[in-house]
């Protein structure tokens, strides 16, 4: 079992730190540490304890250095022959805007972000996407809210007007009842966002939280590209 420990705690050090001095002393230190738990008989307690060699693994790891996390900007994708613009008829009421279709949005980046209001991703979400939409609409990006309800009482109007106010959300936001816009887009999950380009080609999709980074340099290159 302790064999089985330092094989697993070396793995560890190899995929979070480079070959080299380091590693070759913080196995040293684990040998020595294991041949004194040996000797002072504390391996028999620690192997009734159970599951003690993942918390001694994950411990020691924990205090290792962590490789810096950075964002990796890559060229976005280029449009594809079938990434028009679906249809966004067929919501019940538009807030914030008179209806919206892809012909009338032909000249702007467009962000379809589908919310529903007790999703707690979309909370989560919420707040880079209202900032995106202030940040960017003089650019010439339209952020669209499709609330596509996950449970009947997601459905009631007055409530997502609330929710709208609450949210501080001055983008366009619409009703999406009878899923009619979730299903003309083949979405899947909330939150979701699909970004456009200023022709009306899908460039970027993002599911889920996180990936903010990434997406606002989307919106910033997708932007870039119509000014040229």
């Amino acid at each position: 079992l302790l064999g089985w420990c330092g094989a697993a705690l070396i793995a560890r050090l190899r995929r979070g730190l480079a070959f080299g001095e380091r590693l070759r002393r913080l196995a040293g230190v684990a040998m020595l540490a294991s041949v004194a738990l040996i000797a002072s008989g504390g391996d028999r307690y620690l192997q009734s304890a159970g599951g003690w060699s993942q918390a001694l693994e994950q411990r020691l790891a924990a205090r290792l250095p962590q490789p810096e996390q950075k964002t990796i900007l890559q060229p976005i994708a280029a449009p594809q022959p079938s990434s028009a613009m679906p249809s966004l008829a067929g919501g019940s009421a538009w807030l914030n805007s008179p209806a919206l279709t892809p012909e009338r949005l032909k000249g702007k980046v467009v962000l379809v972000d589908f919310w529903t209001r007790e999703c707690i991703n979309c909370q989560h979400t919420l707040p880079y996407v209202r900032d995106w939409a202030n940040k960017y609409r003089a650019a010439g990006l339209v952020v669209i809210g499709v609330h596509t309800p996950e449970y009947p009482w997601e459905r009631s109007l007055p409530l997502l007007r609330q929710a709208v106010k609450d949210g501080r959300i001055t983008y366009p936001v619409v009703a999406d009842n009878e899923y009619a816009i979730w299903n003309a887009f083949g979405n899947q999950y909330w939150p979701a966002h699909y970004i456009f380009d200023a022709r009306g080609q899908l460039r970027y999709t993002a599911f889920g939280e996180g990936d903010y980074a990434r997406q606002e340099q989307v919106i910033q290159q997708l932007l870039q590209e119509n000014k040229a």
